[in-house]
């Protein structure tokens, strides 16, 4: 029986993070509480992949090898034969606790608990474990199939001989490894949430407006993507908890939310995933049109 790499969510990273782990030959189980957003993920999954082979990366015969390394489980037990397991639940310390402190029961003494967390300090996860010195971060980057990115981050008691294992493991799934220490938000969302917040505040405060936020970031600094688009892209929600937690861990306001974020979240517009953020989203129409709630 070979190796099984365990994943916990089947949301958008969890399913990026199935399908570019069985791309590299793992066999994977995807566990997630309901058989629909299992279904959900592997539609994803076949989605991306079915990409590929239109564009002549990948032949069919590939594709559907690679689909059949992933396993879907709506319960934690079928993860117990893990040599790791990857978080990828909710951005709640409560919710990833809970997670890794059944993990922790269930999996072999000697599995690796890694969180996909973007900003939840990893040395409190571990705490929730009776084996800290084995869970660590692996943070990948949105969208999972395309970026080379995971930021590994090590918890107040992760070994070096774990970290040492999640940088060749990383390197095996043809992703580029950075590793980090525990502090809020690490690097990637401790350097990028204050631009994004700053953009925002730039529009609240009536500065100018979406496009002309995002033109000058996407010309003038060479951005791939201006701050409010990525910040739809990302999830507004999603950008709000990290910057509570950055304002939080770091006790300073300069983290704080802008309170046009605030409200955005609270009205329910999250971006892409609710169909309107600071832009307005429909299917099969790439074109970018600012939401009306935005518009001079």
């Amino acid at each position: 029986m070979s190796e099984i790499f365990g994943v916990v969510g089947a949301g958008t990273m969890g399913n990026g993070i199935a399908q570019v782990v069985a791309r590299a030959g793992f066999d994977v189980v995807i566990r997630d509480v309901a058989d629909e957003f299992l279904s959900r993920g592997m539609k994803a999954i076949d989605k991306s992949l079915q990409r590929d082979v239109d564009k002549e990366r990948l032949s069919a015969n590939e594709k559907s090898a690679i689909v059949g390394r992933i396993k879907t489980a709506t319960s934690l037990e079928a993860l117990k034969d893990a040599f790791i397991v990857v978080e990828a639940v909710t951005e709640d310390f409560d919710v990833k606790a809970e997670v890794f402190r059944a993990l922790d029961t269930i999996t072999k003494p000697e599995a690796i608990l890694a969180s996909n967390t973007s900003s939840i300090s990893i040395t409190k996860l571990g705490a929730a474990t009776k084996r800290p010195d084995k869970v660590i971060g692996m943070h990948f980057m949105n969208p999972v199939p395309v970026m080379k990115l995971v930021e590994i981050i090590n918890g107040y008691a992760t070994m070096n001989a774990v970290t040492e294992k999640i940088v060749a493991l990383t390197k095996q799934l043809d992703k580029v490894p950075c590793v980090v220490n525990d502090y809020p938000g690490f690097i990637a969302n401790r350097i990028l949430m204050p631009m994004i917040n700053e953009a925002i505040y730039s529009l609240y405060e009536g500065v100018a407006g979406v496009k002309e936020i995002d033109t000058v970031m996407k010309l003038g600094m060479a951005h791939p993507m201006g701050p409010l688009q990525l910040a739809d892209f990302i999830g507004l929600d999603t950008c709000y908890s990290i910057l509570n937690v950055l304002c939080d861990g770091f006790g300073n306001p300069k983290y704080a939310p802008c309170p046009l974020l605030t409200n955005t979240v609270t009205a329910g517009k999250f971006g892409v995933k609710t169909g309107e953020g600071f832009y307005q989203y429909q299917t099969g129409n790439k074109e970018l049109v600012v939401s009306s709630r935005f518009r001079s």
